[in-house]
């Protein structure tokens, strides 16, 4: 639980604020926000799968409620802290995510996408989760009403042929024999409606990464395991952990585990093109190019990005 919320406050950044809302608004959305915040809290931590489901129905309700006031884009509802919230860099939009357990092998995850719009009214796409029915969740582009769900943490965007791409990194605890990792490449159509996934993956195929066509691209491993998997801006590039099977079974998922090298991937010529070997040799423990977290796993702050 621990590893939830410091996932869903590692990255935040946002426009400023309080110049584009006025003072009644903003009032009434800190109201909101602190009314909201108890639901957030308890559709994690609840003990009970009926109460945290309970709880998320009246958060999502409520949160609804909040987002209708006028340029409420510009509110950071940022003592939320159970829920992701990712301001595109070009601040086009911001993008909601969080993540329910049922039980130990059963996780969905929620979320919306709230477009910046120039009158200040609300444009609100609902992410609708529908992985319990993709039987190959990377086989397709989706839209926001078959996501294949994630708990974002790091967005990139790129620029190809005048148009402007949105790659996500995305987190699912998935169930109780494996983690997911997710990259996620998100547009938007001609009408405005946000488009996930397509052709934008170059690797060559191998017996760990999904097959190709991939169009969205996923690392699955032991549920124990940590892996890396993080954009680099100093590299300009997508570096995640290699990962092998502990008992030479790499079809089994649950036996992968990474081994202290790193691949990558690098924009080019519109797609995530595959780099085999990051570095010329192993890192140690603690040696991985990883963002340092902006909060503690109470929530409290520890350190703030410019």
């Amino acid at each position: 639980m621990h590893k939830y919320i410091l996932i869903v406050s590692l990255f935040f950044s946002a426009p400023a604020f309080c110049q584009h809302i006025n003072a009644s608004d903003y009032q009434f959305l800190t109201r909101s926000e602190d009314s909201v915040k108890d639901y957030a809290r308890r559709m994690i931590f609840d003990s009970d799968a009926t109460s945290r489901f309970r709880a998320d129905s009246f958060f999502v309700k409520h949160f609804v409620q909040a987002l209708k006031i006028t340029n409420s884009f510009y509110y950071p509802f940022d003592s939320i802290i159970t829920v992701s919230k990712l301001y595109a860099p070009d601040s086009s939009f911001r993008i909601f995510t969080w993540q329910l357990r049922r039980d130990d092998a059963y996780y969905r995850q929620y979320g919306a996408i709230q477009m910046h719009t120039k009158d200040g009214s609300l444009k609100l796409f609902p992410l609708l989760d529908i992985s319990d029915f993709a039987s190959v969740p990377t086989d397709s582009v989706r839209t926001n009403t078959n996501w294949i769900g994630a708990l974002y943490y790091g967005i990139v965007m790129k620029e190809y042929a005048r148009k402007k791409y949105y790659t996500l990194l995305g987190y699912d605890e998935n169930d109780f024999t494996t983690t997911k990792k997710w990259i996620e490449v998100l547009h938007f159509d001609e009408d405005s409606k946000p488009v996930f996934g397509g052709d934008f993956f170059d690797y060559p195929k191998d017996s760990i990464k999904p097959d190709q066509p991939a169009f969205r691209f996923c690392l699955e491993y032991k549920k124990d395991a940590s892996v890396k998997m993080n954009y680099d801006p100093d590299f300009d590039m997508i570096v995640f952990e290699h990962l092998i099977s502990e008992s030479n079974e790499p079809l089994k998922k649950f036996t992968l585990i990474p081994d202290g090298d790193y691949e990558g991937f690098t924009w080019k010529n519109g797609k995530w093109t595959y780099v085999n070997k990051v570095f010329d040799f192993k890192l140690k423990e603690g040696e991985e190019p990883v963002p340092q977290p902006l909060f503690n796993d109470d929530g409290s702050l520890i350190h703030k990005e410019n």
